[in-house]
């Protein structure tokens, strides 16, 4: 795969740079594989990936950037959208399917493209979407405190 655009990157970043506030660094992750599925091979690499304290410290265990299928699951991925239908498709519907199906409380879809950040809930194995574009202050079940508007992630880089 082509590297990551230069958005994509300073958009991640900017996130975990946010998320800081409220978790610590080992538990913060551009990097992490999470492990997707046991019938076919499939490892997810989000932009970002927020970990819970207890897959923080199996993570340390077995001293790897992957999570596996007995670990729980990460509380929060985010994706920033690349262009291209492709990369679309495997963000909003493949990715989509597969961490809810994973177990991932949380997970955003930052679109610089539709100039939009999409916040999933996970609720009864499915994912509730709830849209946020422009001056939208993002709203995040797992951080209620954080204070962000859907402008400030989209244009990070700026």
């Amino acid at each position: 795969m082509p590297p990551e655009g230069f958005q994509n990157v300073q958009s991640a970043l900017f996130l975990l740079s946010q998320f800081l506030r409220f978790v610590s660094l080992r538990q913060l992750s551009n990097k992490a594989e999470i492990v997707i599925s046991r019938d076919r091979p499939t490892v997810r690499a989000p932009d970002l990936t927020v970990l819970s304290e207890e897959l923080a410290d199996a993570m340390q265990q077995i001293n790897r950037s992957t999570v596996t299928l007995d670990m729980p699951a990460p509380l929060l991925v985010v994706e920033v959208v690349s262009p291209g239908k492709t990369n679309r498709d495997r963000d909003y519907i493949d990715k989509r399917t597969e961490y809810a199906r994973r177990g991932i409380l949380e997970y955003w879809i930052v679109d610089p493209q539709q100039e939009q950040v999409l916040v999933l809930t996970l609720e009864n194995d499915a994912y509730n979407e709830t849209k946020f574009e422009k001056g939208d202050s993002i709203r995040s079940r797992l951080f209620d405190h954080l204070d962000l508007t859907a402008n400030q992630v989209l244009n990070a880089s700026l």
